[in-house]
């Protein structure tokens, strides 16, 4: 079999070039963004009040515990999905302006509370719920601060 006789250039380099396989290259800093800005904005508020409309519904459902459904029960469940919804926005749009270990502790804060919350709604003692809501908390802060230490800086600016 005949081969090609090497030149002096060396093999033609079948992969990206080597400052996009740094991630030097600036189109590739960041992920491509598929969604325009307009449905970025949208899902900022669509993604927290359908997740509130399934908390509240969750915490109603526990609160009835397969009884029948009652007003108080459907205000419940309204009222800690509203809950739910203004305070999920509006650490989505502050949380992100602090330090990364405020940042991780307001989110831990969040789900401590709401998981207490929905937890206390079932047929738990109150001592139960607090042990369980620490226990979720402190899982959750252990992810969110790796998650923010190692893609912020020390003012909270993302690095990557």
């Amino acid at each position: 079999m005949a081969h090609a006789a090497p030149t002096s250039g060396g093999m033609p380099r079948r992969g990206p070039a080597p400052e996009v396989q740094a991630g030097t290259s600036p189109d590739q800093r960041r992920t491509p963004d598929v969604l325009d800005a307009r449905t970025h904005r949208l899902a900022r508020i669509a993604i927290p009040v359908a997740l509130a409309l399934v908390y509240g519904y969750w915490v109603a459902a526990d609160n009835r515990a397969g009884g029948p459904i009652t007003g108080w029960n459907l205000l419940l469940g309204f009222v800690s999905a509203l809950v739910f919804a203004v305070v999920c926005v509006a650490l989505l749009t502050l949380a992100p302006r602090m330090i990364r270990e405020a940042h991780a502790l307001l989110w831990t804060a969040f789900v401590g509370i709401a998981f207490g919350w929905l937890y206390a709604q079932s047929d738990h003692s109150i001592l139960r719920s607090i042990l369980m809501s620490l226990l979720i908390a402190g899982a959750t802060f252990v992810v969110f601060f790796y998650r923010y230490y190692t893609r912020e800086d020390a003012f909270g600016r993302r690095i990557r």
